[in-house]
């Protein structure tokens, strides 16, 4: 079985996916961190490599495909273009034949903003503050972001939100939501 975690920047699929990943007793894969072992570059480098961010999409598409093939239990956490552009349809052809479901992660655009992390193009954490000016810019910036993928996000097999949800208590949530849309699993 895999389960594939979409949903914006910040909103905690890495995070939540390791989690649930070892809840389940599943190998677990972040597509930002195969992208860079794969291509030996940061994410950042690769992109100014492509003159549009759709060859960019479409070489990240190629780790993805990797990870699909992989056929074995694991937790995914994709990007924010999960589910639209050359990654649906890497995702399509694999679920045709796998026991694979995508997972909508969802929080309110606050709790996204509080999350934020910035790095260099080298992919390396850059500390910053944010003030009331650029936290009213991100904000929007989030709220753009979301708007602009929604329609791959009500492509997902399940959406949760994890708004008010503790850190913690996810990995339990993400499997009950699972059962209740009719997955089978076997918790360890």
């Amino acid at each position: 079985m895999i389960i594939y975690l979409v949903g914006m920047a910040c909103v905690g699929k890495t995070t939540i996916g390791r989690m649930l990943a070892e809840k389940l007793g599943f190998t677990f894969f972040d597509i930002n961190e195969m992208v860079e072992e794969y291509y030996e570059m940061p994410i950042e480098r690769l992109q100014d490599e492509c003159v549009f961010m759709n060859e960019f999409r479409n070489r990240a598409s190629v780790v993805l495909d990797l990870a699909l093939s992989k056929n074995i239990d694991s937790v995914i956490a994709g990007t924010p273009a999960g589910l639209k552009f050359a990654y649906l349809s890497v995702y399509k052809r694999h679920k045709k034949n796998k026991d694979l479901y995508s997972i909508h992660v969802l929080d309110t655009y606050e709790n996204v903003l509080n999350r934020l992390t910035f790095f260099d193009k080298d992919s390396k954490q850059i500390f910053g503050v944010l003030n009331d000016s650029n936290r009213d810019w991100y904000r929007k910036d989030i709220r753009l972001d979301y708007k602009y993928f929604e329609s791959s996000y009500k492509r997902a097999d399940i959406e949760i939100n994890i708004d008010g949800v503790k850190l913690e208590d996810t990995p339990d949530l993400f499997i009950r939501e699972l059962k209740a849309n009719g997955v089978e699993l076997q918790v360890p």
